[in-house]
């Protein structure tokens, strides 16, 4: 299993030095920086050969998390805003590859957060499910695993429980497409934490821990033995 942290821990912007939080990753023992896209779509072609020659010299890796806004929504009713959001993720997706990043993960089917003007769960279901097919066979060229995070009733329509998430991928049908779970939203939304873990099994691309009030791990409630027993039972070595 691998551990990693959100460069974002350090900063109050969606951006930063990824120079820079690689270093502190390393002296603080995590395998992973995880990162937003943003700035990564800013740097030349030579800046992010330098990002990934750091990276391995470093021996870390880099994942990356996106929640795309209204106007790249790739379940809208309007098809140009789903165009956009499908070439943005892609072009993300491109640039990842370039710094050897294989894997995405976040609210990869809709936008984030969503606000709720459309209801029409199984329009949006559908609309959804097509763009994420189309972005599943680009990742699966790119050798990128897509984790979709499953959110809380806050945050999303769509995708509120490992369930769920489930028939999702099973509706999209391609195998770079996967399930990411996140302690605190399923703090909210699943009846059995440990259990979800086990119903995603191997189809558990990401996970992301923390505390049902978003402290670090061990600073609240959460039942982490348990949690690290479901994690042993599924053999995740993510």
């Amino acid at each position: 299993m691998k551990f990693g942290t959100y460069f974002a821990y350090w900063t109050h912007e969606w951006r930063g030095d990824y120079m820079k939080y690689a270093r502190k990753v390393k002296d603080l023992g995590f395998d992973i920086l995880e990162v937003a896209p943003a700035p990564l779509l800013e740097m030349s072609d030579a800046e992010l050969g330098e990002l990934k020659a750091l990276t391995k010299d470093l021996g870390k890796s880099i994942t990356t998390n996106y929640g795309p806004p209204k106007d790249k929504d790739i379940a809208s009713k309007d098809y140009s805003v789903r165009a956009n959001g499908i070439r943005y993720l892609t072009q993300i997706m491109e640039t990842m590859d370039k710094i050897d990043s294989r894997v995405i993960m976040g609210a990869l089917y809709s936008c984030w957060p969503y606000d709720y003007t459309d209801l029409d769960k199984e329009a949006l279901w559908d609309r959804s499910v097509e763009s994420v097919k189309q972005l599943g066979f680009v990742a699966k060229d790119l050798g990128i695993s897509y984790c979709l995070e499953v959110l809380n009733r806050f945050e999303t329509i769509l995708l509120n429980t490992c369930e769920e998430a489930l028939k999702y991928c099973d509706d999209v049908g391609v195998d770079s497409v996967k399930v990411h779970l996140d302690t605190f939203h399923m703090n909210i939304e699943e009846d059995n934490i440990p259990n979800a873990i086990r119903l995603a099994g191997d189809r558990l691309g990401h996970l992301h821990v923390g505390e049902g009030n978003r402290k670090l791990p061990g600073k609240g409630s959460m039942p982490w033995e348990e949690i690290g027993q479901a994690l042993k039972d599924i053999h995740y070595d993510k």
